[in-house]
């Protein structure tokens, strides 16, 4: 089993590719849709999605789609499993596990993630629909006062508890603590409280003997808050990015697939790309990828808004931007290549 588990997290972060982030819950896609005029429906969700997972050339740069409880168990238009159709592609299917957050009691503004219960089973189930790798969100919130180490223990704990019985049930668990831009903070700040984050979660895995050979972290970029007067360039995300994940991640971990969180497209790109470059020229560890939701879907829905004749556009948009994120995780992405796609 470990073996197996070892060989899907080195194809997620295959070099050149990442991991297309399709698990948004019904109420927000239900608000997306909204934003481009599109009544949401199963149906209508799995058109869309089905538009997404059947755009010619995706398995060149996406190695893995994370699902929604819901799309594991549709099928294609013509019959087939979602997860056989990725599959088919060369394309390994997930599953989103956790069941959204709820506040942490006594700790304003601070959030915990839900899901344990009955875990085991429903991760048995999800390996028989097809799912071969999970995913857990914990959100960590930078505000006066805020992260408190209680906070960061409550989510690390989870996470290191759903990364064990994944590990168990034969899913390679993506452990994902991702602290929010909301805010005005800037880029030091959220230095600080992604290393508090991440050390605090590495410590948990540790602790609960998890394989770190056998997962894959999926952290935010550190940023300035969105509402910081002064934004940082893409050098002083690579930067800060960098340090904070040398100070915290093991060596072991073979991969780590950033995720968007708020970023435009082009943003999310430019700071892959810078983060790639400089890790080239440092030799760290891991392979440093993507796994972005609105950053590579943003444009396609916008384009498709529900109607088959925009089908193709959507998908041509989708595939440029993983493609330039694909050249962006080897760090070969110029913003050149924006005007040429």
């Amino acid at each position: 089993m470990s073996n197996e588990l070892a060989q899907i997290a080195a194809r997620m972060v295959a070099p050149g590719k990442g991991l297309l982030a399709a698990d948004e819950s019904s109420g927000t896609i239900e608000k997306r849709f909204k934003n481009v005029g599109v009544e949401c429906t199963e149906e209508s969700r799995r058109e869309y999605r089905e538009m997404l997972f059947t755009a010619p050339d995706l398995e060149k740069y996406i190695s893995g789609v994370i699902l929604f409880d819901e799309t594991i168990r549709q099928t294609a238009s013509d019959g087939t499993p979602i997860p056989e159709l990725l599959a088919a592609k060369g394309i390994i299917p997930g599953i989103k596990v956790d069941k959204g957050l709820v506040d942490l009691p006594f700790f304003p503004s601070e959030r915990f993630t839900q899901g344990l219960d009955g875990l085991g089973g429903r991760l048995d189930e999800y390996h028989r629909l097809g799912a071969r790798f999970a995913k857990w969100r914990a959100v960590i919130a930078i505000g006066e006062g805020i992260p408190t180490s209680q906070c960061l223990r409550a989510n690390a704990e989870a996470l290191a508890r759903y990364a064990g019985l994944c590990q168990v049930h034969g899913l390679v668990p993506i452990v994902e603590p991702e602290v929010l831009m909301d805010g005005a903070h800037d880029i030091e700040t959220c230095r600080r409280a992604t290393e508090a984050t991440l050390h605090e979660v590495f410590d948990a895995l540790g602790r609960y003997r998890i394989g770190f050979k056998h997962m894959i972290l999926k952290p935010n970029m550190v940023l300035s808050g969105t509402d910081c007067p002064r934004q940082a360039s893409p050098d002083e995300v690579a930067d800060m990015t960098l340090t904070s994940l040398r100070r915290t991640v093991p060596v072991a971990v073979p991969g780590i697939a950033f995720l968007s969180g708020g970023q435009s497209d082009t943003a999310a790109t430019a700071n892959l790309n810078a983060i790639n470059a400089k890790a080239q020229a440092m030799k760290t560890p891991w392979t440093l990828t993507f796994s972005f939701s609105r950053a590579l879907q943003a444009s396609p829905m916008a384009l498709w808004r529900g109607r088959a004749e925009n089908e193709t556009a959507a998908r041509q948009s989708l595939i440029q931007r993983a493609r330039l994120n694909g050249a962006a995780a080897q760090g070969k992405y110029d913003p050149g290549m924006e005007q040429a796609a």
